[in-house]
């Protein structure tokens, strides 16, 4: 067995430590946030990292013959559990030869609060180690009730972060958008009833300003019809063409730990489609909304910043990285202060100082880049004894896998392609069977 200096010599490659990433990407191409999120290990760490889409391939000898210092399940992977409970588990067993490794192993989840016994049960049999949440530290309790928390360590992360690319590509927009002629730019979506009335504040906050924002001489482009969604850079031009932007913290106000609640929600709506919030909660989750406050900072308040869009927030935590006055101005839960946001607004004596504030501490500063979540990540889960007991022959099973990976990528998108086309040739009995295969990623 070689040192890593031994190795360096017997092979060229300077020795790094191995990392596994497991994901489930069931669309091809990605979502620049999805992939910013899911290749930042590749992209700003010096180690080796593989890539498992477990939704495209499973495992293969030489993989699991491939010795591994960490093994990281992505978020992507996670929130099947969340959103596909009923192929989790047979998802899972296909990762049993993972299981059994006796490497670290980290879990980045997100959605935690919707099928949270999963996510424990999860964690408990793979014999998680480190778990990356991005809900409050007060919660976690609640959450992972299930989980031994003197075995494993939970540490908090954001949903998202900024990528450099992604920076130089605003940059450049910047230079070639001068003007801002939108007064107040936003979109968003209705959010699900069972998220509870937090959810339910996406919309409010839009309607509230559609309705008021006029009177006072403020040109909107405010909707949450799902048609004018932006997406790619697409919506950073939309923020740099934008003076203000709003929003609230992303989140939900009730924990649904099994599922019970978001499934009675939808067989209600389904008898009752034009049901209100209030009618939904009391026959479907009486008592429940603000039990819990699964609150987090989102990736667009970061773009936000990133753009220079001075953000008009309903007034919450954000992570402690976004304060009040200092980096957007506040609008009361109950929009009782509406009146003299919309005069801030009509002004527009705050925005340059606010945005001016914004971009140093949250951009300049870099401690919101996925560089800085890559060293929290590995600094935590990365075993100190890594990488020291190098093969050569690592580098050849680590050049396989790569490949296999590299070819996995065109094959899942003609996959994908191919029974998006299907679905209108075959009888409509059929259709359905096709379109859990392409849920299930053409596997």
């Amino acid at each position: 067995m070689a040192t890593a200096q031994e190795f360096t010599q017997l092979t060229g490659f300077d020795y790094m430590a191995r990392i596994l990433v497991v994901h489930h990407s069931t669309q091809w191409p990605l979502r620049t946030t999805i992939a910013d999120h899911l290749y930042c290990f590749e992209r700003h760490s010096s180690h080796r990292v593989l890539y498992l889409n477990i939704g495209v391939r499973g495992l293969n000898t030489v993989l699991l013959r491939q010795p591994f210092d960490l093994i990281i399940f992505h978020t992507t992977f996670l929130s099947q559990r969340a959103w596909n409970p009923e192929t989790f588990a047979e998802t899972c067993q296909r990762l049993e030869p993972l299981r059994r490794l006796p490497v670290a192993k980290a879990a980045l989840p997100q959605d935690e609060f919707l099928n949270t016994d999963l996510l424990c049960d999860f964690i408990n049999d793979f014999g998680v180690q480190h778990v990356f949440s991005v809900m409050p530290e007060r919660e976690w309790p609640n959450i992972y009730h299930k989980v031994d928390r003197s075995r494993v360590r939970i540490h908090r992360v954001l949903t998202g972060y900024l990528e450099d690319a992604t920076l130089a590509r605003i940059e450049h927009m910047r230079a070639r958008i001068q003007d801002r002629p939108i007064g107040i730019g936003y979109r968003s979506w209705h959010a699900a009833y069972w998220l509870g009335r937090h959810g339910q504040l996406k919309v409010r906050v839009a309607e509230m300003f559609q309705e008021h924002a006029p009177s006072k001489g403020i040109a909107c482009d405010i909707s949450t019809r799902a048609g004018d969604t932006f997406f790619g850079d697409s919506w950073y031009e939309f923020l740099l063409k934008s003076r203000y932007t709003i929003g609230v913290e992303g989140g939900a106000s009730i924990l649904d730990r099994d599922g019970t609640l978001k499934r009675k929600t939808e067989v209600f709506l389904k008898e009752k489609p034009r049901a209100s919030f209030e009618e939904t909660e009391a026959q479907c989750f009486p008592g429940l909304d603000g039990s819990a406050e699964l609150f987090a900072i989102s990736p667009r308040h970061l773009e936000a910043c990133a753009t220079s869009t001075c953000q008009v927030l309903i007034d919450g935590e954000y992570n402690g990285i976004l304060k009040a006055g200092d980096h957007y101005i506040a609008l009361k839960r109950d929009f009782s202060n509406l009146d003299d946001v919309l005069e801030s607004i009509s002004s527009d004596r705050m925005r340059a100082g606010i945005c001016a504030r914004a971009y140093r501490d949250i951009v300049v500063s870099g401690k919101y880049t996925y560089l800085a979540f890559v060293q929290q990540v590995l600094g935590a889960a990365l075993p100190a004894s890594a990488a020291s007991d190098a093969r050569p022959t690592d580098v050849l099973r680590y050049r396989y896998n790569k490949v296999l990976e590299a070819l996995c990528r065109p094959r899942f998108a003609c996959e994908q392609f191919m029974l998006r086309v299907l679905r209108f040739l075959v009888p409509k009995p059929f259709r359905s069977f096709l379109r859990r295969m392409q849920r299930l990623g053409g596997r």
